[in-house]
């Protein structure tokens, strides 16, 4: 019996030792755990979010947090006073900040200037217009083509029936008008190159700034001198009832990149109505626009003599409208497919312009006296002035003046001009987009 309980004694006592040999060892465990994965887990206040019980009770708390509905509601009762006042002011604080976020002003963006060729520079593809330069010299062989169709010279006659104009074109254009004339009266000057008198009177900056000379023909200082031209008083007044500015088409057939076969709107005509329409409308002038197709003969396109029909048509016209001050022959240009002529103004997509001028001198055959013009250099101040109007208001709106050697019917009117308007890879709207500064330069230089 003795023997026996001091056997079961040592059992309790070596099991005791096991025990905490195995505690011992957890421990060093545990505490070797600690040491390896320090931070949260290491402070000594968040060891229990850890251990599987706590965790485990903490998620069934927040599970069950909002399953007591009348405690919530109850809660919500008590304080929706609190809560309707505290959404109340945080809403009249943010229509605060949106009105006084309104009355910030936008700061005019300064446009990147752009390189303007020199006079060395020539075109990688001369215009449409200097494809037909030979046409004027055999103005006296041309009679074979059957030449347009006269109508009286009261200008009403001269317009398309507006009926067959689509409405939404009519629409979109009227809303074009009013669009212009809110976003122009604001243009201020923001040249992007040296205007001062000083960098003007040199010839070389001048002709590298504002000209690209043909290869055909030939300029010099006494020619192009911006002081001189600036110096014309090209100033017309608006008291009048009689037609003041003519608008035509050498080149009637011309269309842009998304020209709707068919449509007239779509054409280089349907851009002449819009600027007629922003020239009567905004400005107060009084304009004609012919439509004649002088690029059509037999009803085929034929452009080899379009400029002599016009000549033929639009000196008897003149001579029955004498108060006609300024000419328009507008155009749009044809460039490789890969160009786009575009630049952005008062945020539209606007097409950029040239302005062409003949000079009836070229390096082959010298002066061209048999297509005399008196008024070269008014028409080369004429361009200028209006050259120097898009340098302040609408830098990136102009590619230069474009000097040729024939006469393109520039000898009609002292302010005669052929301009360019974008090109073939233009949309429509880029194009018409275009008219509105236009008209806004054309206003500032014939109101002085």
């Amino acid at each position: 019996m003795g023997k026996h309980g001091h056997r079961i004694s040592q059992e309790v006592i070596h099991v005791t030792n096991v025990q905490k040999a195995f505690c011992i060892l957890l421990s060093m465990c545990f505490f070797a755990t600690l040491a390896v994965l320090p931070g949260t887990f290491f402070t000594g206040e968040n060891v229990y979010r850890h251990l599987p019980l706590y965790r485990f009770l903490e998620k069934r708390a927040h599970m069950s947090s909002c399953e007591d509905i009348e405690t919530y509601k109850k809660i919500a009762g008590e304080n929706g006073k609190y809560l309707g006042e505290r959404a109340q002011s945080e809403q009249l604080l943010a229509e605060k900040g949106e009105s006084e976020e309104l009355q910030i002003p936008e700061s005019t963006p300064v446009p990147k200037e752009t390189a303007i060729p020199s006079k060395t520079v020539k075109s990688a593809k001369i215009s449409e217009s200097a494809k037909i330069l030979e046409s004027e010299q055999t103005s006296k062989k041309s009679d074979k083509t059957p030449k347009p169709k006269k109508i009286t010279a009261s200008p009403e006659n001269h317009e398309t029936d507006k009926s067959q104009k689509p409405q939404e074109s009519a629409a979109q254009n009227d809303q074009n008008i009013q669009n212009s004339t809110e976003t122009i009266a604001a243009a201020v000057p923001h040249p992007i190159i040296d205007l001062s008198p000083e960098k003007l009177a040199d010839y070389n900056y001048l002709l590298g700034q504002f000209y690209i000379v043909d290869s055909n023909t030939e300029a010099d200082a006494v020619q192009i001198n911006a002081g001189d031209f600036l110096k014309q008083d090209l100033k017309i007044t608006k008291e009048t009832d009689t037609p003041q500015i003519l608008i035509y088409h050498s080149h009637s057939q011309e269309t842009f990149a998304d020209s709707r076969e068919g449509e007239e709107s779509d054409t280089i005509v349907g851009v002449g109505d819009y600027l007629t329409q922003l020239l009567t409308e905004n400005y107060g002038y009084q304009v004609v626009h012919l439509k004649e197709q002088f690029d059509m003969a037999g009803g085929e396109l034929d452009r080899s003599a379009a400029y002599d029909y016009a000549r033929d048509y639009l000196e008897p016209y003149l001579q029955e409208n004498p108060d006609i001050q300024v000419i328009i022959d507008l155009h749009r240009d044809g460039v490789p497919e890969d160009r786009h002529l575009v630049t952005e103004i008062n945020g539209k997509p606007t097409a950029q312009i040239l302005f062409y001028n003949g000079l009836s001198y070229t390096t082959s055959k010298g002066s061209l006296d048999y297509l005399p013009n008196p008024y070269i250099q008014q028409n080369l101040a004429f361009s200028f002035q209006l050259e120097y109007q898009a340098a302040q208001y609408y830098p990136q709106f102009y590619r230069g003046i474009y000097l040729a050697g024939y006469r393109y019917n520039l000898h009609l009117r002292p302010r005669s001009l052929l301009l360019e308007a974008g090109a073939q890879t233009n949309t429509v709207q880029e194009v018409k987009n275009a008219m509105e500064p236009f008209a806004d330069i054309l206003d500032k230089v014939l109101q002085g």
